[in-house]
């Protein structure tokens, strides 16, 4: 079997063989196949699709690239939640902590930013010290000390997803459901959990852009994940609007911290508290969802959550000080207020201009290389429906390099639209797949 072969199938709208799809991952897991070709399939992919069956195949090849983790020596239901990616989403610094407060072992395997969107690792690589490097017994080491371990793929865990994963960051070959599915969910099934929440978005921030199409992407993410043994559910929710108001990795840390403080903003809080609930009633320490979101709400009240928080850093090698010090973490030196050109209300804040800002910044990547910058980001200063005054500040940047800064202000020209009246709130939760 060829390489260009299976890519020339693909080009022209074939469906492939499981026999094909296993020769694939075969050669991105061992390295047999050159970049160039991985990438041309990926493409053919994205553009021709795959179909229910194809997707299945995909996946399943992905989770035997490697192992399958056994955790049932850990007491409890194991249940994980994960994002397709959102500009400011950073639930998962909340919820992670507030449900083992609550009882519920949460092993977390996460990954980088794709595109313009945000990554759990780079968020938590922000706090000084912290390692997402863990091995397998590391892992299960963190779940039994503090009932959580945040952690990034291992080489065991579909390390043909970790290849995969971030070449398509940088091929433009992230927006497909195919491969958005295949790798979440062999990530999520060779992890070793019993349950998983999912918070699929939609809208201009996310990398599926209309409700038709996140519904689509929820649906095969839910039944990939119940077909293998994990009970799956989830969410849709708003991605227009950045969540919060912080975009950038140590911004977004600080924000996080905020919350298990009993602050931070609305819809922050209400997505947190929403996903952290059915984490609750998957892992049979809640009822339902009324009772999962007192409990959620009681640790916040308590400090439980902030106090697992300070466990997991320090459990991880991170400075446990920040939870008490925001300035302990990593600060840009300037900083730039966007004024409102005129009074009005926030209509929209474009999510997808503001992580595309926040990339040139420095907080994301462009090429598979590029370090991130953990000070930089965007900062908003105002939500939609607030209220402005005609000079009154709309954005604030945090940067280190005046061109950097430059390109940014000059993406962000469009990302603030202002209105005579103020707007109807949009909804933040706009479906679910149960």
């Amino acid at each position: 079997m060829r390489a260009i072969d299976v890519i020339v199938r693909k080009r022209d709208g074939e469906a492939l063989s499981r026999a094909e799809i296993g020769f694939m991952v075969d050669g991105v897991t061992h390295g047999s196949i050159p970049d160039y070709q991985i990438a041309a399939w990926l493409m053919a992919v994205v553009l021709r699709g795959m179909t229910a069956e194809e997707t299945a195949w995909l996946t399943d090849a992905m989770v035997h690239s490697g192992v399958r983790v056994d955790l049932r020596d850990i007491p409890g239901v194991k249940v994980d939640k994960h994002s397709t990616g959102g500009v400011g989403d950073k639930t998962s610094l909340i919820l992670a902590p507030l449900a083992a407060a609550c009882g519920v072992p949460v092993p977390m395997m996460s990954g980088r930013g794709l595109g313009h969107t945000g990554g759990t690792l780079d968020k938590l690589e922000a706090i000084p010290g912290f390692r997402v490097t863990l091995s397998l017994d590391e892992m299960k080491a963190a779940l039994r000390r503090t009932g959580v371990a945040m952690l990034g793929q291992t080489a065991q865990i579909a390390p043909a997803d970790k290849t995969l994963y971030a070449m398509r960051d940088v091929t433009g070959t992230v927006e497909s459901i195919p491969l958005i599915s295949a790798s979440i969910m062999s990530k999520k099934i060779a992890e070793g959990i019993d349950a998983l929440v999912l918070d699929v978005k939609t809208g201009s921030g996310a990398f599926m852009k209309t409700r038709e199409a996140s519904r689509r992407l929820a649906e095969s993410l839910v039944g990939i994940g119940n077909a293998s043994g994990v009970r799956t559910e989830a969410i849709i929710t708003a991605m227009d609007a950045p969540l919060g108001r912080a975009v950038g990795n140590a911004l977004e840390v600080a924000e996080c911290i905020a919350v298990l403080r009993g602050g931070g903003p609305a819809d922050l809080i209400a997505v947190s508290i929403e996903l952290t609930a059915r984490m609750l009633v998957l892992g049979r320490v809640a009822t339902d969802r009324a009772d999962g979101e007192r409990q959620v709400r009681a640790a916040i009240a308590s400090g439980a959550g902030l106090e697992r928080l300070r466990r997991i850093i320090e459990n991880q090698g991170g400075d446990p000080r920040v939870v008490d010090d925001s300035g302990r973490l990593p600060t840009a030196p300037f900083r730039q207020i966007v004024p409102a050109p005129r009074a009005g209300y926030v209509g929209r804040v474009d999510a997808g201009l503001v992580g595309r800002a926040s990339v040139l910044l420095g907080a994301g990547r462009d090429r598979i290389t590029d370090p991130v910058d953990p000070a930089v980001g965007v900062v908003l200063l105002a939500k939609p429906g607030d209220a402005v005054g005609g000079g009154d500040g709309l954005l604030e940047l945090h940067y280190r390099d005046s061109a950097r800064r430059d390109a940014a202000l000059a993406l962000l020209a469009d990302a603030v639209t202002l209105h005579d009246v103020a707007p109807v709130p949009a909804p933040l939760i706009v479906d679910e797949v149960s």
